[in-house]
């Protein structure tokens, strides 16, 4: 699945352009947040990662967009929405006193899947694509998404919308389009809780160039407002221990890690707030977001303790003597607030990594340090110093802004993690054998299949195998030009029939309590035409190339985007997303910091341990789709020679299943490339044929039977 474009899987930025035997336990000797230092002087300016609605227009003076519903042929003119009026008009409320009203994708915690009870922007605009963002003026209503979502949001948003394209020529940013229909003087209002502190920094520093006021509403989410009753309640699901089997490494050694980095930076305490960072960290796992095994809490840890912050509601016995154990104590998940102003109020030097820590928090924690300045200051008190790049050097605690440590020592896996990828996806590709064949029987039987019937019954063989938990996000079921849609979803009454004449996109993936699943594949139920073989054979040759790739240590994925490409390129063709994104174990699908995509903003070097997916696609709108996806770990090559007496890098396996052979234009690939395939082939029925019989398994031995160049 493609992931959004970001470093920690955030859509939202409003100023970048957008079974194998088992290992023994390991026990790690050396601190895992050491490996790898963090320069303080350069992260927000080396880190920053361009992110999808930040193209800028390369026309000068105000910058136009046709109503997504110009986009739309035989389309009925539709009566404002209901919601965007009940909305506009709290602008004018006490308290609020806006011009203009930004909704984001997120929750207060920077999450790519979000519970329902935060979908606000879903809600207000129909859009239900995991990437965008709304902004509602007195007399506008525009949404931005990035190219993943064009067609999806053509189909979604009612006439009342403008569909912003970004990333396409002529497309104004959020801030451009504000400053452009907003006249001087008028105030942008955003929940703060929303948008992650350097975000709002930016859209503020954007919008005072035209005299624009961004206004923080801390008291009330004015969507809420409107939502009331029918606003789903809050995810109030049990918290469970993530075993150390699965795990590697305890709660002990994390935190004893972290807080030398702590004492290394001068910090005095951190501040968490990304859902899987702390999960993580504590070796916990959740079910409050759909698809990602996390729960809503906040994490403060300080040398000599930690604080979680979550609802007390969730915590079991079990759990309860986990966190006591590693003297984690617990605190109401909306007090987070208050103790940072405690913190603060005590000097605390706080490390906030502002690209994901949210903007109340530390504007929070500013304001309540400027207040203990104030107040100490005059009586000579104030011994801490520290360097802020705000101000330069400033009387006392100013706080430590810079990455969180915990987002690299998470994406370099330990041997245990590496373990259980290893196993659910040999288990992950018999469902997939069994279901691959059942399909194909259906249709060669002519059983009318929606792409709904399909998705469903590929959950139900998923759900069979042992550890199974959830899915990893919702299932791509594309048929025809469907698959073009890169994040389409199927629904009942809107979807398609599976149609045996035309390319098949299936991207899917599962939670299962050892580990996390991704894959794509496409596949035609009948005769190929010539040019989809064509197309899907290039796709087939740029997988191949990543997969086969040896680079030097401290490559950053940007570097090898191009390997995926190229054979695309040659004849003009292209793909509207990234190539490869980390992957969590047992935990999001999505992670970073490390990426292979085009965005060159990334520096995050490749790394022993690291996991990341291959997936490069085609897509011709209105007609077909097609991608091919992997998912790989980094490790060390055993390279002839060591220029500059460096490492070099290259690629394992994590994903054993077949890539259909009839969609393959033999005279399109190379001697190589076809050895390559049916290697790849012969792992597949090594690994996953023991996990099979029946039907399925002569399925699996007739999709991996070598292919002979003609």
């Amino acid at each position: 699945m493609q992931s959004v474009p970001s470093q920690a899987i955030r859509p939202l930025s409003l100023n970048a352009s957008l079974s194998s035997s088992r290992l023994p336990f390991f026990s790690f000797s050396l601190p895992i947040f050491h490996k790898f230092k963090i320069n303080p002087s350069i992260y927000n300016k080396s880190q920053k990662v361009p992110l999808f609605l930040t193209l800028r227009c390369c026309s000068s003076g105000s910058v136009t967009a046709k109503p997504s519903s110009e986009d739309r042929r035989n389309r009925d003119v539709q009566e404002p929405d209901e919601k965007v009026v009940a909305l506009r008009r709290l602008f004018s409320k006490p308290g609020i006193g806006i011009d203009a009203y930004i909704i984001p994708s997120q929750d207060a915690h920077q999450s790519e899947f979000i519970a329902e009870c935060y979908m606000r922007r879903a809600y207000i605009s129909g859009f239900t694509g995991s990437a965008g963002t709304a902004v509602v003026t007195k007399d506008k209503a525009a949404l931005w998404t990035d190219g993943r979502y064009f067609l999806q949001a053509e189909k979604q948003l009612s006439s009342s919308w403008i569909l912003m394209r970004a990333g396409s020529l002529g497309v104004p940013t959020t801030s451009e389009w504000l400053n452009d229909v907003l006249s001087p003087g008028g105030r942008v209002g955003i929940d703060p809780f929303l948008f992650s502190h350097d975000a709002a920094k930016e859209l503020k520093e954007a919008i005072s160039k035209k005299n624009l006021e961004l206004v923080y509403l801390y008291d009330l989410n004015p969507v809420d407002e409107i939502w009331k009753e029918s606003r789903p309640k809050p995810p109030n699901n049990p918290i469970r221990v993530h075993d150390m089997k699965y795990a590697g490494l305890d709660v002990a050694s994390k935190l004893s890690s972290l807080r030398a980095e702590l004492v290394g930076t001068g910090a005095s305490a951190i501040v968490i707030s990304m859902l899987d960072e702390v999960a993580w960290l504590l070796n916990l796992r959740g079910s409050d977001v759909p698809h990602s095994p996390v729960m809503y809490a906040y994490l403060i840890v300080e040398v000599d303790g930690a604080k979680l912050f979550v609802d007390n509601s969730k915590v079991t016995k079990e759990v309860m003597d986990h966190l006591k154990n590693a003297s984690v104590e617990l605190r109401p998940y909306d007090s987070i607030l208050s103790e940072i102003r405690r913190l603060a109020a005590q000097g605390a030097q706080l490390w906030l990594d502002t690209s994901s820590v949210n903007a109340a928090i530390v504007e929070t924690y500013k304001s309540a340090l400027d207040k203990y300045r104030s107040n100490l200051g005059s009586k000579g008190k104030i011994k801490n110093k520290r360097y802020d790049e705000s101000n330069g050097l400033s009387e006392g605690p100013s706080g430590v802004y810079m990455r969180s440590p915990i987002s690299l020592a998470k994406a370099l896996k330990n041997p245990a993690e590496l373990e259980g990828m290893q196993n659910c996806h040999l288990r992950d590709a018999a469902a997939l054998a069994q279901f691959w064949c059942w399909l194909e029987e259906e249709i060669h039987n002519n059983v009318e299949l929606t792409e709904v019937d399909v998705a469903d019954k590929l959950l139900e063989f998923r759900a069979k195998k042992e550890g199974f938990l959830d899915t990893s996000f919702d299932t791509i079921s594309g048929s025809g030009a469907n698959g073009a849609i890169i994040h389409y979803r199927a629904e009942i009454g809107s979807c398609s029939v599976v149609d045996p004449n035309k390319l098949f996109l299936l991207d899917s993936g599962a939670q299962y309590i050892d580990g996390t699943t991704d894959i794509t594949r496409t596949v035609h139920f009948g005769e190929p035409t010539a040019r989809e073989k064509e197309c899907f054979t290039r796709v087939l040759k740029g997988h191949i190339a990543l997969d086969q790739a040896v680079f030097p240590e401290n490559t950053p994925g940007f570097v090898l985007d191009a390997f995926a490409r190229s054979s695309l390129w040659k004849i003009g063709l292209d793909y509207r997303h990234g190539t490869g994104h980390g992957v969590g174990a047992a935990l999001n699908v999505h992670e970073g910091p490390q990426s292979i995509s085009y965005r060159y903003g990334n520096t995050t070097p490749l790394q022993k341990g690291m996991i990341v997916s291959n997936e490069p696609g085609y897509y011709e709108d209105h007609a077909f789709g097609i991608r091919i996806e992997n998912l790989l770990h980094v490790q060390e090559i055993n390279t002839p020679n060591r220029y500059g007496g460096i490492e070099y890098l290259g690629f394992e396996k994590l994903t054993f299943f077949p890539i259909q052979a009839k969609l393959v234009d033999i005279s399109l690939i190379s001697d190589d490339e076809i050895e390559w395939l049916n290697n790849y082939h012969s792992q597949v029925w090594e690994k996953v044929s023991p996990l099979v019989e029946g039907s399925a398994r002569q399925w699996l031995w007739n999709n991996t039977r070598v292919i002979h160049k003609q």
